[in-house]
């Protein structure tokens, strides 16, 4: 028997979430965004009126306004979208147990055990699901199902807002297959570039692409892909609560003005690194490599990467490998915009065993000594939130 997954995803989550405070706007073009006085001025999210104009999320406020001179900008208030968020996946959860997030907005639901509890037509069930959506919180959801994780995603985009799409093992190629195939999830920028470069347009082309040639070009992922045009997706849907160990642990900033020289930079490495290295120890892992991302005022990224020979979430040693990085390429007389340090090959703590160093066993000591130091300022630090929520430390 096929299993039944729905994807849901709520309708321009971010920009819904903010006109249920401002229902005079509904009709209007509006966005989402950061604080352009800050030069945080990207577009986060739009509504409906608004794509009509073509507004794109990523793409800067003026780049907005020239096609859109009537776009009213909201701030974002992103507790307020996890708040939200929680609430509309606990909903979820009285339909099943097996409730899995991608995201913020959007989940896949596995109804396979649970359908008859609600007469058993997914359709029907996936209607009721969004008139709750729509009566307790005044959000709209789009509902995808299908018998797979990837094609419940492609269903719940194929039609928006406030609609359900049923994609079944008998009508897939005639709705899947036409898409292009970079609405296939998980095809990503060098994946696209490959199937520009040998002619695969649709979704319909990789089902039909040859699985050996893929796996020469993009190795497993290929193959994977191609299983995935074919409607052959076995991923199950992770159990409501379940989180996967990060594979990287990052943080970025966008700062007021930019940086010059290289004690400001490094003093924007020091914070980044601080920050990196504490929820490294917050979530129980360590880092076996360190990532580096800088943007120049002309919004230019370079990025680049180290190993480590020893694990580590040590704030000092996120912070030692990001700076050789920045000195290595970065010219410290240029002006910097952003900074982006993030913590990558992520190991479980329990797994790193005590690597004694054999001819220099006293550097080992400190290092252990200085991990149990940076978890009591965690907690500390966590002890003092709870205390003052609004302040930091």
């Amino acid at each position: 028997m096929d299993r039944v997954i729905f994807h849901c995803d709520l309708n321009s989550f971010y920009a819904s979430v903010e006109l249920l405070s401002h229902p005079e706007l509904r009709h209007r073009p509006v966005a989402v965004c950061g604080d352009p006085n800050s030069r945080h001025g990207i577009i986060l999210a739009k509504n409906e009126p608004a794509k009509a104009f073509q507004v794109k999320t990523a793409e800067t406020i003026w780049q907005a306004k020239k096609k859109c001179p009537d776009l009213v900008l909201l701030p974002a208030h992103h507790g307020l979208y996890q708040q939200f968020s929680y609430k509309v996946n606990l909903l979820y959860q009285d339909y099943t147990d097996l409730v899995e997030p991608f995201g913020i907005d959007e989940s896949w639901l596995d109804l396979t055990g649970t359908l008859h509890l609600f007469g058993g037509d997914p359709v029907k069930v996936a209607d009721r699901l969004r008139e709750e959506v729509r009566g307790r919180f005044g959000l709209t959801i789009s509902v995808g199902v299908s018998f797979n994780k990837v094609f419940a995603k492609l269903g719940s985009d194929y039609k928006k807002p406030d609609a359900t799409t049923v994609i079944t093992r008998e009508n897939f190629q005639k709705l899947v297959w036409p898409l292009p195939v970079t609405d296939l999830l998980y095809v990503g920028r060098a994946a696209s570039r490959t199937f520009q470069q040998f002619g695969v347009r649709t979704i319909g082309d990789l089902a039909a692409f040859d699985r050996e040639q893929l796996f020469s070009l993009l190795g497993k992922n290929g193959v994977q892909l191609h299983d995935y045009a074919n409607g052959q997706d076995r991923t199950p849907v992770s159990p409501a609560g379940w989180r996967a160990p990060p594979k990287s642990v990052g943080n970025g900033y966008t700062f007021p003005q930019d940086l010059q020289g290289r004690e400001e930079i490094r003093e924007g490495i020091v914070q980044l690194s601080s920050q990196v290295a504490a929820r490294l120890r917050k979530c129980g892992m360590k880092c076996q490599g360190v990532s580096l991302a800088i943007r120049d005022p002309n919004f230019q990224n370079v990025s680049r990467q180290t190993r480590l020979d020893t694990p580590t979430s040590l704030t000092r040693e996120v912070t030692r490998a990001a700076m050789d990085l920045a000195d290595s390429f970065w010219n410290m007389s240029s002006p910097v915009r952003a900074i982006t340090v993030t913590a990558i090959y992520l190991v479980p703590a329990s797994e790193v065993g005590a690597q004694m160093d054999l001819f220099f066993p006293e550097r080992e000591l400190k290092r252990q000594r200085l991990e149990r130091l940076e978890d009591k300022l965690d907690a500390i630090e966590a002890k003092y939130r709870r205390k003052n929520p609004s302040k930091t430390v």
